[in-house]
């Protein structure tokens, strides 16, 4: 006689050797685990003593997916116990490595996978979860054309969804139960994945044109009409699709790009600080972005709009801005310029006397003295001892984000960055730094994690019912991180640590909330939001109806 599933195969009401003898009993698994009844801290105890053990943060990585596909709670804590020591095996830089090994070590999946090649079964993909109208909080979705430097992996990409949906629980308290996991399969222009016969996908080229366009634009209307009070999360797209996808649609469904937003709004908080220290108004502000990709314009977008916000004309903010790529200064004379870069395209006639042909970084910062220098190009090195000292020669306390990870492709080392500027440069970097000691002050180098605004920005939609994500509401979810650092002490971080993200994400949250509320676009009048954001945030524990058994 086959044995039927148990509550010990459902991981989100498994809770493994925390039943007590009374409800094995009543759930029927009497016999199915040791005598012993151990509470969550003492399984959450082992686990981590388990998670030491393991050999490298892949094999981390595939020790906690293996936490949570039995128990979902236990992970969790987990998770949330030692999150600044686990967020890069959840998620960059190790998920990177599991993602190209993934159709091989393909087990188990808890993601929704459209295939461009059935869109008449997209419905029927959502249907068969058997969640309702009023059931998920949050979609996140990738087609997995740019993923975290290392390019087009297809279907492989799958598990960076199902990362930043861990990083959304674990840091704002986002119900696990209550999100989906979304890859779209349009094929890939990988060609070990097309060659090998492990791999899971679609096997063609990516589909492009009007085509992609349709399928994309199809699962937003039957993702906002299956589940109207979703978050709409991108991640990892081309450049020009996720621009695109996002401007054309930005007004009308309850959608937010990281890549473009959420680390736009991540440099806006970093920035928020410096001009704490400075004293300097955005109008005023001058930006130099090198490496002009999805990251580095939407860095851009923020900045404008907070230009704008402080009284600048969208033509005076458009002048304060340069883009600087791999052929140099981006001007309106170069051919087959992508969409994103156009935007801030400078007249060719404007800067004829810098440079004859190509005009580079060095150049550009002469002319330009840029307040602030953000680099997004993960051209490792390329922020050189010249170059810093030429930012640090054009104003007196200059913003610079080297923000490419990992390691090996940042611009320049906090370090060398430190000591180039004599201490004077503002500094935040896109990977973990240590704190630079230099003429006897010990500078804290902040790290520019995405982490610490989008888990708070997509609860401080899911509370306040956002219709949509707003300009004004990235500003404040930046502001809201910049507000848990003080910048009054020499060399003081820039950004608040990751290590408490779960109060930090309360805080943007809440801030978020009020903003959307100013801007009309939430939906739920709330008339005490500090409580309705904790009311809302899911902690791991046990609950009382998971003894009972839940259907």
């Amino acid at each position: 006689m086959p044995v039927k599933p148990t509550v010990l195969q459902d991981r989100s009401r498994n809770r493994g050797t925390a039943f007590t003898l009374e409800e094995r009993a009543r759930l029927g698994i009497t016999g199915r685990l040791p005598a012993t009844v151990e509470t969550l801290d003492q399984q959450a105890g082992r686990a981590y003593a388990q998670l030491r053990e393991q050999p490298s943060n892949l094999h981390r990585y595939i020790y906690l997916n293996q936490v949570h596909d039995r128990n979902q709670v236990l992970y969790f804590k987990l998770l949330g116990d030692h999150l600044d020591e686990l967020l890069p095996v959840v998620y960059d830089p190790t998920v990177g490595e599991a993602i190209e090994k993934w159709s091989l070590d393909y087990r188990d999946s808890r993601a929704v996978y459209l295939s461009i090649d059935r869109p008449e079964d997209m419905k029927t993909s959502f249907q068969s979860l058997g969640l309702g109208p009023d059931d998920v909080d949050l979609i996140v979705v990738s087609d997995a054309q740019e993923i975290l430097g290392i390019g087009d992996w297809g279907v492989n990409g799958t598990d960076i969804s199902i990362g930043k949906l861990a990083v959304y629980t674990a840091a704002a308290g986002i119900d696990p139960d209550r999100v989906i996991a979304v890859n779209l399969d349009v094929g890939t222009d990988n060609e070990q994945l097309l060659n090998s016969p492990s791999y899971l996908g679609n096997r063609h080229a990516r589909v492009t044109g009007r085509r992609y366009d349709d399928f994309v634009a199809l699962y937003l209307r039957t993702a906002s009409e299956l589940f109207p009070g979703a978050f709409l999360h991108f991640e990892d797209f081309g450049p020009s699709n996720a621009r695109r996808i996002l401007v054309e649609n930005a007004d009308t469904y309850r959608i937010f790009n990281d890549d473009m937003q959420g680390t736009g709004a991540i440099v806006m908080a970093a920035a928020f600080s410096a001009l704490k220290v400075t004293g300097g108004r955005w109008s005023e502000q001058r930006l130099v972005v090198f490496g002009a990709g999805t990251a580095g314009t939407g860095m851009a977008d923020q900045i404008h709009a907070a230009m704008l916000r402080d009284g600048a004309t969208p033509d005076e903010a458009k002048s304060n801005i340069w883009l600087v790529d791999v052929h140099g200064l981006v001007t309106d004379d170069m051919p087959d310029l992508p969409d994103y870069q156009q935007v801030y395209a400078r007249s060719r006639s404007e800067v004829a006397a810098w440079a004859d042909g190509e005009i580079d970084l060095p150049t550009t910062i002469r002319h330009v003295k840029p307040t602030i220098l953000i680099g997004t190009s993960t051209a490792h090195g390329a922020f050189t001892e010249d170059v810093v000292r030429a930012l640090a020669a054009g104003v007196e306390r200059p913003l610079l984000l080297p923000l490419s990870n990992p390691t090996s492709r940042i611009e320049v080392m906090p370090s060398d960055a430190v000591k180039w500027s004599d201490g004077r440069a503002l500094i935040a970097t896109g990977i973990p730094s240590e704190p630079v000691e230099y003429q006897g002050v010990s500078y804290e180098i902040g790290e520019a994690n995405n982490a610490l605004l989008y888990p708070g920005l997509g609860l401080g939609v899911i509370v306040s019912g956002a219709r949509r994500v707003t300009d004004t509401m990235l500003l404040a979810a930046a502001e809201a991180v910049a507000s848990q650092v003080d910048v009054s002490a020499p060399g003081a971080s820039l950004l608040p640590p990751v290590a408490n993200l779960r109060a930090s994400s309360a805080t943007v949250a809440v801030a978020v909330a009020k903003a959307a509320a100013q801007d009309g676009v939430a939906t739920k009048p709330l008339d005490n939001l500090v409580q309705a954001v904790q009311d809302a945030m899911w902690d791991p524990v046990y609950r009382a109806d998971d003894r009972e058994g839940r259907p």
